[in-house]
């Protein structure tokens, strides 16, 4: 069940549930918060706790409402288009053919069949986008799981409104947001180096902040630089 509280202007979303820590969050692309509290825990408390944290939402829903954001692609030919944080030239081609999309060293072709509407072009596309990911994801992995003494039993690539990445623990599962494929390829690196210390360290407690430190130790500058990139409506506001 999740309750309502209002702290000065924020409103905040609370909901008790079995974890063992407080998890305050800050969610693109308006700054809605939320706050997960322990199963027991009292409306006062979880008030007391906001309160204590209401510098750091301010700062975090500033930063999301003064942040960059992509304005929607129209997949027509001279549009601009990231790929692994550098940016290329669309070239929209029409044949009667199987679509395709090919890249050089500054321009992305996209072939589709001739009269082939928005959705088509962003749905090819976007299969284009997951085939880039398949290819640089496992080795990532492979390179890390010796590093962290982990095991990946797989990986899914997914649109996410909310956040780059997630996991699954118990079934030793990461999840990527398609989005990454858009941003320079440490960032990626960085996300999956992330998910796959939550196999450790399930929530971002003192134990998966060391971690990090210990194995990836850059990667507060990471995350500053991933969430100050434009997005389209990703970003992580989560307490650490």
């Amino acid at each position: 069940m999740t309750v309502t509280i209002r702290v000065g202007e924020v409103v905040v979303s609370v909901m008790r549930k079995a974890v063992k820590h407080v998890h305050l969050s800050v969610h693109p692309p308006d700054g809605r918060v939320t706050l997960v509290a322990p199963t027991g825990t009292r409306l006062d408390v979880a008030r007391a706790y906001t309160v204590s944290k209401l510098h750091w939402i301010r700062d975090q829903q500033a930063r999301l409402h003064g942040q960059a954001r992509e304005t929607p692609r129209q997949y027509v030919t001279r549009e601009s288009h990231y790929v692994w944080g550098k940016r290329y030239l669309l070239r929209v081609l029409e044949h009667d053919n199987k679509p395709t999309v090919t890249m050089d060293h500054r321009r992305i072709v996209l072939t589709v069949r001739p009269g082939s509407d928005r959705a088509t072009r962003a749905r090819v596309m976007h299969h284009w986008h997951k085939a880039l990911l398949h290819a640089a994801v496992p080795p990532l992995i492979r390179a890390w799981e010796p590093r962290l003494g982990v095991a990946v039993r797989g990986y899914f690539l997914q649109r996410m409104k909310t956040k780059w990445g997630s996991c699954n623990p118990a079934a030793s599962h990461i999840r990527l947001n398609t989005e990454l494929v858009k941003k320079p390829k440490d960032l990626l690196e960085y996300v999956i180096v992330h998910e796959m210390a939550h196999l450790i360290a399930p929530t971002h407690s003192q134990q998966f902040v060391a971690l990090l430190d210990e194995h990836y130790p850059s990667w507060r500058d990471a995350r500053a630089e991933l969430n100050a990139l434009p997005l389209g409506s990703e970003s992580w506001g989560e307490v650490r």
